[in-house]
């Protein structure tokens, strides 16, 4: 399996974005917070995400881009882990709930943990 993250990974339907946090369930693991729904068909992927960094939590646009560009990376590095686990097709928003920039050590940690919660 390739770690990319291309167009098809994302979640973009406003649609299903608004469905999820109607219907959705709920993970979290400090700082990470995640809302999943399992879901029919598949717009792109199996699996579509989304990420989320607060305006209230980060003032700053660069500090915003910068979390979920780690968010990113840490959701990149461990989805193989995540597809091996998992059977169906799922929608996930992940939102970053911290109010200080953190380690990106902290975030993968979350991430990974989140993610086994999953399955």
């Amino acid at each position: 399996m390739k770690q990319r993250l291309g167009k098809q990974h994302k979640l973009k339907s406003r649609k299903q974005i608004g469905e999820l946090f109607l219907t959705g369930e709920v993970e979290k693991s400090f700082p990470i917070k995640m809302v999943y729904l399992k879901v029919e068909e598949p717009k792109g992927d199996r699996v579509q995400v989304a990420f989320s960094v607060p305006k209230r939590n980060f003032p700053l646009a660069c500090d915003r881009n910068r979390v979920k560009r780690q968010m990113r990376e840490a959701y990149r590095l461990h989805k193989e882990y995540l597809y091996n686990n998992i059977e169906g097709n799922y929608a996930i928003m992940f939102i970053c709930v911290g109010r200080v920039k953190m380690k990106y050590e902290k975030l993968d940690r979350a991430m990974k943990e989140v993610l086994s919660r999953l399955k």
